[in-house]
């Protein structure tokens, strides 16, 4: 947790040198309703009132990213599943964002979808890494999750991962 605060710390200056340092975060279910009745307008000693009842029309997965130094919300992205897929399509979109910056640090927990072998490929093929990955659950760099957290978390990549100990989820 230091090394992250500290991270977080040096942001500004490191957002000099061209390096971004993002805080990642998704919200999963979130609900979108609507009121069946319009709300009661404001009276003379009554505040504005509500009615409880609502329709539902489904839930949203929202992947959020803020720029530390600036705090600027980055590639927001809604839909309705939080993947591998979606996921790795959020860091795409934040690393298209900005093409001036020169190296991604993304602070992001430990969830199986940040450590995907599919996130490996991306940052491999951005920092120009040409080696064999090798094959997922079997060899190499995609062998395992903690293999794939390792390579993902190198600070000579130009995207680099970082996460709290202690917090994998499944």
């Amino acid at each position: 947790m230091a090394d992250i605060c500290q991270l977080y710390a040096d942001a500004p200056a490191l957002a000099e040198q061209g390096i971004a340092v993002i805080s990642c975060a998704e919200l999963t279910g979130i609900q979108a309703l609507e009121r069946l009745h319009p709300g009661l307008p404001l009276a003379p000693g009554m505040v504005e009132r509500r009615e409880f009842e609502y329709q539902r029309h489904g839930t949203v997965t929202g992947i959020m990213s803020r720029n530390v130094a600036t705090g600027q919300v980055v590639a927001p992205s809604l839909g309705p599943t939080r993947t591998e897929a979606d996921f790795l399509a959020h860091i795409q979109g934040v690393v298209a964002s900005d093409p001036s910056v020169r190296q991604w640090h993304f602070v992001v927990d430990n969830l199986n979808t940040h450590q995907s072998a599919s996130l490996v490929a991306y940052v491999a093929q951005v920092s120009g890494i040409t080696a064999d990955l090798g094959i997922k659950e079997k060899h190499g760099i995609l062998h395992n999750q903690a293999s794939r957290a390792a390579f993902l978390t190198d600070q000579s990549h130009q995207i680099v991962f970082h996460a709290p100990p202690n917090t994998v989820h499944g």
